[in-house]
């Protein structure tokens, strides 16, 4: 049985606990240094625009086969469950 919290304990337990934010660094103030940081995404939208096409064909074959029961041999879950530790999913 869970019994009842009690607010006030934990309350007092957060007062208690030091801050765990280290303000080791001092504020410095009167810097107006702009910060700007220049990232180009162009090469990464041209990787992603480089993902090879899907096999419609291929696809379909994998449907059919699986609809039909064919890849459900011992030997095939067997295979599938080894792919699965050597190369992960």
């Amino acid at each position: 049985m869970i019994e009842k919290v009690d607010t006030n304990q934990i309350q007092n337990f957060l007062e208690k606990t030091p801050s765990r934010l280290p303000s080791s660094t001092p504020v410095v103030s009167g810097n107006d240094a702009d910060v700007s940081v220049q990232v180009d995404f162009a090469s990464f939208i041209d990787a992603a625009m480089q993902t090879p096409k899907t096999d419609s064909q291929a696809i379909e074959k994998a449907k059919q086969l699986l609809l039909s029961g064919q890849l459900e041999s011992p030997e095939n879950i067997k295979q599938a469950a080894e792919n699965i530790l050597n190369l992960g999913i």
